[in-house]
């Protein structure tokens, strides 16, 4: 008769919990930092109150792959400072998030984002409801600028000032000092190849490592891990998890820009086909058509496109056989992730809960 195994107990994680708690960091900050800017002002307090707006909710995936990325080199501390502290440097990942999400809605020129106008919107409509001089378009555009230069410069306070050992703030800063240039460099690459209209599944799958990959989950772990006092090793480690599942992550996100539902995305049906986003997806569909079709969206990339062509723009992908290969990259890059995840020496609890990060990641719908 085999001996019977004994089952490891599942670990203690409530991701709902955990994202109410990176909320209440964010917020907390967002409110010392109100403190002392409402003295400057009407303005000032408008710029904060769209700051709040702007960090709020969301699925919180890179703060909890921070998180875990520090559960995976050693646990934290029992001491509640000191898992305050944790959260508070995990959330930080979080206020930059927000800043590229505000640049890159003025960047693809984004009416909306989660279902709200987008900053540089809703600042234009500010300008025209109070019937102010000069171009409201001009004034929602330094608006945005402004309040995603100020969400970026908070991110980094935030991690700095987090409370954990000096020593590995430092550790850590490195690593979020590469994410910053990183996902900077990435978004110029994504802006020059829409302003060039050419498309190329390798410049797309560059743009999806730099824009998107190591930002949303490989450098988080890095920055997790780093603040544990991870080696060498352990980085090299969780990079092999970390940079496949972050290109599967961004290819999912691809797929949900074009058929997402808008009901569950917060964004109008085809977006990145209107903000001509030339994406993996879009170049493996213009490889795929040939005549009239090929032309037809290439040339429909960038523009204002009603339902009807939306849901032809659709068809057309589906038919050149893009949608399903792109599903196909995600699984193998998912798989390859979790084989180097199973074969990497971390904590277990650790590893349980990240692979249950990987399927949320990938498998989403929003």
């Amino acid at each position: 008769m085999a001996e019977s195994q004994e089952v490891a107990p599942a670990p203690a994680w409530d991701a709902t919990s955990f994202r109410t708690g990176i909320e209440r960091t964010v917020q907390d900050f967002v409110d010392l930092q109100a403190g002392w800017l409402d003295e400057l002002g009407e303005d000032a307090r408008r710029l904060v109150e769209h700051a709040r707006v702007s960090v709020t909710g969301g699925k919180r995936f890179r703060a909890a792959f921070c998180w875990w990325g520090h559960q995976a080199v050693a646990p934290a501390a029992d001491e509640e400072a000191q898992g305050k502290a944790l959260l508070k440097a995990c959330a930080s990942l979080e206020l930059l998030h927000a800043s590229a999400l505000v640049h890159d809605d003025y960047m693809d020129a984004s009416d909306v984002r989660r279902g709200r106008p987008a900053t540089h919107r809703a600042f234009e409509a500010l300008h025209r409801e109070n019937g102010w001089a000069a171009s409201p378009t001009q004034y929602g555009a330094s608006a945005a600028i402004l309040l995603g230069d100020l969400l970026l410069s908070w991110s980094d306070e935030m991690l700095r000032t987090c409370g954990l050992p000096a020593e590995r703030v430092l550790d850590a800063l490195g690593y979020f000092d590469l994410t910053r240039s990183e996902v900077v460099t990435g978004q110029f690459l994504d802006v020059s190849a829409q302003a060039r209209g050419t498309s190329d599944v390798t410049t797309a799958m560059t743009v999806v490592r730099y824009k998107s990959a190591k930002y949303s989950i490989e450098r988080p772990l890095h920055i997790g891990a780093a603040l544990a006092g991870a080696d060498s090793g352990v980085i090299e480690q969780l990079t092999r998890f970390g940079l496949p599942l972050g290109e599967a992550f961004q290819l999912r996100d691809d797929l949900l820009g074009v058929f997402g539902d808008p009901e569950v995305t917060g964004k109008p049906a085809g977006d990145d086909l209107s903000e001509g986003k030339r994406t993996v997806l879009v170049a493996l569909a213009l490889d795929g058509l040939t005549g009239s079709d090929r032309v037809l969206l290439d040339t429909s990339l960038g523009r204002s496109l009603s339902p009807e062509e939306v849901t032809h723009l659709r068809g057309l992908i589906d038919a050149s056989g893009a949608h399903e290969q792109v599903e196909e990259v995600i699984t193998a890059l998912t798989g390859r992730a979790l084989e180097a995840l199973a074969a990497a020496d971390l904590r277990d609890e650790a590893k349980t809960v990240l692979r249950e990060l990987a399927a949320a990641a990938t498998q989403r719908v929003v």
